[in-house]
């Protein structure tokens, strides 16, 4: 599935908008049911209304009525494998995703929990 995913991820990364930055980014998301949905980053003139690949993906998912995230891969044109900020990663946190991929274009893939990811994060029992 980690091929899958990460496939699926470097399509969406295709479709971009990044004018500004010009550092496009992709992710995908796996639902409980076995579907996936995609995300890319898309930029604004002004910068804090910019949403991030990995909100997109999740976002699509949630959008369509699926709750149940299984895994996340994210892609950039990165030297090591691409990190989430810290909202993308709160967000991630919120749908309980076990499984995330961070990846770069070249390939390299690191799996990781989001434990691991973001420790100590806010959840609805704090």
């Amino acid at each position: 599935m980690e091929e899958k995913l990460l496939q699926a991820a470097l399509a969406a990364r295709e479709k971009a908008y990044a004018p500004y930055s010009h550092f496009q980014v992709g992710a995908a998301v796996l639902v409980g049911d076995g579907k996936l949905y995609t995300g890319c980053n898309v930029e604004n003139a002004s910068y804090g209304l910019t949403c991030c690949a990995e909100r997109n993906a999740i976002f699509n998912a949630v959008g369509a009525g699926n709750h149940q995230l299984e895994a996340l891969c994210v892609v950039g044109d990165t030297a090591e494998p691409i990190s989430p900020c810290g909202a993308c990663r709160q967000v991630m946190a919120e749908f309980k995703i076990p499984v995330i991929y961070l990846a770069n274009v070249q390939g390299r893939v690191k799996k990781l929990t989001l434990a691991e990811l973001l420790p100590y994060s806010f959840t609805l029992e704090e």
